[in-house]
C-alpha cells in the first residue's frame, strides 16, 4: 500500500510496470539494458480512488491518457532502472495530488458603489485628457 495523500492510498497491485530499452544517446548501455519504465494505472478500475478525484485525474493527465481510461507514464532520463521506476511513480503520485485539491467555487461579487464612482471619475479624467489633444477649432 502506497499512501499519495492523507485519505488516498493505492494497493501496488493497481500499478503495472513494463521495462523497455530507452531511446536516445548512451552508447552500448542503451543497446543492453531495459531502463526505461513504462509505468500503468488503470483510473476508471481503481477502487482506491475517489469518483470526483478519478474524474479530475482523467482531466489532468491530458495525452498521457489512454481511451480505455489507463494513464501511461514514461521514464527514461536516468541510467538506472530503480531510479525511473522512481521518478514514474513520483509523477504518477504528483499527478494524485493535484487531481485530489478541490477547486474552490466562484462566488460572483458585485462593484460596490465608491468602486463604481471611481471609474466614472477616471473615465471622465481620461476623455478630458484625449480632448484636450485636438485641434482647436474642430468643433
Amino acid at each position: 500500500m502506497i499512501q499519495v495523500t492523507p485519505s488516498i492510498v493505492i494497493d501496488e497491485s493497481e500499478l503495472e510496470e513494463s521495462f523497455v530499452r530507452a531511446s536516445g544517446p548512451g552508447g552500448q548501455h542503451v543497446n543492453k539494458v531495459s531502463s526505461a519504465v513504462q509505468l500503468k494505472f488503470d483510473i476508471r478500475r481503481s477502487p482506491s480512488l475517489p469518483n470526483d478525484v478519478a474524474v479530475r485525474l482523467m482531466k489532468l493527465a491530458g495525452s498521457r491518457l489512454t481511451q480505455d481510461g489507463v494513464i501511461v507514464i514514461v521514464a527514461q532520463a536516468q541510467r538506472s532502472q530503480k531510479r525511473n521506476r522512481e521518478e514514474a511513480r513520483e509523477r504518477l503520485f504528483e499527478l494524485i495530488r493535484a487531481a485530489a485539491v478541490r477547486p474552490q467555487t466562484r462566488r460572483p461579487t458585485k462593484p460596490t458603489k465608491a468602486s463604481k464612482e471611481r471609474r466614472l471619475v477616471s473615465k471622465d479624467k481620461r476623455a478630458s485628457i484625449k480632448a484636450g489633444r485636438s485641434k482647436p477649432g474642430a468643433d
